[in-house]
Parts: structure tokens; sequence; C-alpha cells
């Protein structure tokens, strides 16, 4: 039997911040508890040194590009940084190529994933107009949710056939996640914009393009349909204050049909970021108003936005410096998800506590994941040991990304991951990487 006892920790869990001792026998944390002895001369102890632990991060939405866009980026080389950024699950993205409609093309990405994949990992169904058969072939115990594209999509993924798209929510019984901005108004915006600048329109204009409109007409639509139907709907990636109507915060979330998720862009970015970042911030939804950020940081405190993400989504440099129409929107976000927002409690926007709640308890609440999320006792080993005043700066040098770029270039981050934990194994240490240990399949409970 494999030991570790991790000494002289400060744990965050469950809104409480204590010091304790922690014991991993394999893969599951055996015991928790204030002064833990050595029971093994065959144990290793890491000694924390008063630093803090906290649960791994469960990111519900990355697109780590393999199979078939993998120029961008793969499961394993976007899972190494993952791992060094604090996050030790993931869902990933439909839209690949081919997209991930069929069983079959489910079954490809779990077998790549199995041998490449350091963090633990699963795989989001993707909805079309007509592939309903598909979706309900799903073993639920297998996947977070169907995954919906309401706006612009890759490929075949627009679902727009209001027909279908009350089909799939009423027949599906597991969380639907959807991308919500409206088609025809972002293409009328699109057509306005290149009547006056052609296919180089100023990367300033993206939310001009993308509007609040563009995504308050389908989010509106989506939620409405999801009361209609009774479905669970998930909302990503919310980009304005108008879209916070639409949720509640007065029922505890494992109640709640209907929840939202914000990403660390929009938490991080304003359009006053377009002169300096250009394309580096272009993101579907668009970065928009300063207020639109300040209203999103309201909602995570006040608990109308249950989640935090990245949508880590990488391109290329060759493929962001395209004009405006044929640059591609996303960015790569995953080795800097924990430290953005250690940061963003520095300035006193966000307590440590609440950051363990959006990040790492409540997607497991939201999704029903088996025994991860949670530092308790038979729960999987997947923890983060971070220092909070270890400052470092975001080069070249030390990304990880596969495209080798970030909007936090030349950024200095006050904190940073000291240690992460996947089912007891130490896959980052320091800024080393251990590449022999593979993540495992999450499993849910329903």
């Amino acid at each position: 039997m494999k030991r570790t006892l991790i000494k002289n920790c400060n744990i965050i869990n469950e809104g409480e911040i204590f010091e304790s001792d922690i014991l991993i026998e394999n893969s599951i944390i055996t015991k928790i508890d204030n002064s833990i002895s050595p029971n093994s001369p065959n144990i290793n102890i890491i000694d924390a040194e008063g630093n803090y632990i906290i649960p791994g991060l469960i990111d519900d939405q990355v697109h780590f590009r393999e199979p078939g866009l993998t120029h961008k980026g793969n499961i394993f080389s976007e899972s190494r940084a993952a791992v060094a950024g604090g996050i030790t699950s993931f869902f990933e993205m439909p839209n690949t190529n081919p997209n991930t409609i069929t069983i079959k093309e489910l079954d490809k990405k779990f077998k790549i994933a199995k041998n490449s994949s350091l963090a633990n990992y699963s795989f989001m169904f993707g909805g079309t107009n007509t592939n309903l058969d598909e979706i309900l072939k799903n073993d639920t115990s297998k996947i977070p949710a169907i995954k919906l594209f309401l706006g612009s999509s890759t490929g075949n993924m627009l679902v727009d056939d209001l027909d279908s798209l009350e089909k799939i929510f009423s027949n599906v019984d597991i969380p639907i996640a959807v991308h919500c901005e409206d088609e025809q108004t972002i293409k009328n915006n699109l057509k306005l914009h290149m009547d006056i600048f052609g296919d180089d329109i100023p990367i300033n204009y993206h939310p001009k393009i993308r509007t609040e409109e563009a995504c308050y007409i389908s989010s509106s639509m989506a939620v409405g349909l999801a009361k209609k139907t009774d479905a669970r709907l998930h909302v990503f990636h919310l980009s304005t204050a108008k879209e916070l109507e639409l949720f509640s915060n007065n029922i505890p979330l494992k109640d709640k049909k209907i929840t939202s998720e914000v990403c660390i862009h929009h938490l991080t970015f304003s359009e006053e970021d377009y002169d300096k970042l250009g394309s580096k911030i272009k993101w579907n939804p668009a970065v928009k108003t300063t207020n639109d950020r300040d209203m999103l940081w309201n909602a995570l405190e006040n608990n109308l936005i249950d989640v935090i993400a990245t949508d880590h989504a990488p391109h290329t440099v060759e493929e962001k410096n395209n004009p405006y129409t044929s640059c591609p929107s996303g960015g790569p976000l995953v080795q800097h998800s924990l430290v953005s927002m250690l940061e963003a409690y520095h300035d006193g926007k966000i307590s440590l506590q609440k950051i363990v709640e959006k990040m790492c308890h409540n997607p497991s609440v939201l999704f029903n994941i088996k025994n991860r999320g949670y530092i308790k006792e038979g729960y999987y080993a997947d923890l983060i040991i971070f220092n909070l005043n270890n400052p470092w700066t975001v080069t070249k040098d030390n990304l990880l990304y596969k495209c080798s770029w970030s909007p936090f270039e030349n950024k200095t981050f006050k904190s940073r991951v000291l240690y992460t934990f996947v089912n007891g194994n130490i896959v980052y240490s320091n800024g080393v990487i251990n590449d022999s240990k593979m993540g495992m399949q999450i499993e849910f409970e329903r």
C-alpha cells in the first residue's frame, strides 16, 4: 500500500479554514486529524509548512482540441498545464473534429484520455438538430452533461431548430449545458461592421458585435424552455449584468434546476483591455464592460452564479494574428486558473472559502460527481497545496500550453501552486511535472 502523510497544512473546505494533517492511502484520503503520526516506515511525509491545501479544482468547461485540432493543443499537453494550475478534473467539450455527437466518437475520446490525461477526465456529449437518438443512448454515469451550442458553433453543432431543442430539453434528465448567443443578432451586427471596415474590424468592436442583446435573447429563451420542460439547465460563461436576472439564489445549489457559470476572463478583463491585448482576449461571448464585470463579481458573492471555470480554448499565435473575421475566439487559461482567482483574493474581491466553493465543491454537487471536490475521508486525494505569498511572473519560458502564449504574459502573480495530487499521486511538485501518472475517468452518481 502506498501511503502519503501531509503535515502542517491549513485546510480550506466547506466554508472553514483549519489546521490539520491528511493521510492518503493509495488514491484515497483515509484520515484527517490534528496530529497524525506515521504508521509505517514506508510512508512519504510532506511538510506543507503552514501553506494552504484545497480540493483539486474541477473545471467544467475546457477545449483540449483532441481529436482533429491537435495543432492547437491535445489532451496530454493541456492536462499538463491544467495540473500545474491546480485543476485535477476537467470536462472537455464536444466541438472537436469529428464532433463528439455519437457514442463511437465519445468512446474514442475516453480511450485517448486513459493513456494521456494527467488529470481526471470526462467529456460532454454534443447535441445537434438530428442526434436525439444518440443522446439518449448515453450511460449517464459516464458523462457530466449534454452540451448545446445555441449560437455560433463549429461544424454541425449549432442547434437552431426549436422543435429539436424542445425534444432534447424534454427527454434529457441530466444537466444540459448551453452556450447562449443569438445567431441572427450576431450576423446582423457583423454585417453592419463589415460594411464599414471590411474583414479587418478593430478588435474593440467585438462586444459591439457579440452584444449583451445577443446573449440575453438566447439565454432567456433557454431558461424559459427549461422552465417549460422542467429540464436541468446549466448556462455557460455568463458575460453580462442583464442575464443575471434569469437566475436565483433562494434555494441551495443541490435543489436548483437552473444554474450558471462564469469564466476567468470575464472576471479579469473588460473592454478597456482590448487596446493592449487585442485578439488575445477575443472570446465568445465577448469580454464586455467594467460594469458587467463588476456585476459578475457581485453575482458570485450572492450565489446567483454557481461555478467558476476557464473555457480554456487554445489557438495558435498565427491564427490569433488573422484579421477579425478569420481570427478565432478563445484562449488558453487552465495553467493560470487558480492563481488568477487568488490574485482576486489579494485584491479583496473574493474569499478563499468562496473560491473553493465555486471551483471545487459546486461543480461536484451540480454534476453529481462521485467522491471528488471536497477534502473528506473516503474521497479521492485530489489536492492542491499553494503558497499565498510566493510571487512569480508569467513568461514564454514557463508556459505549458501547446500554443505557447497567454493573455497573462508578463503578469506577476502573488501566489503559487506548490503541489498537485491526483488520486493520491503527486503529479506536480514545485515546477516539476510527473508525466508517468495518468488520471481517472470521472464517475457520476445518478
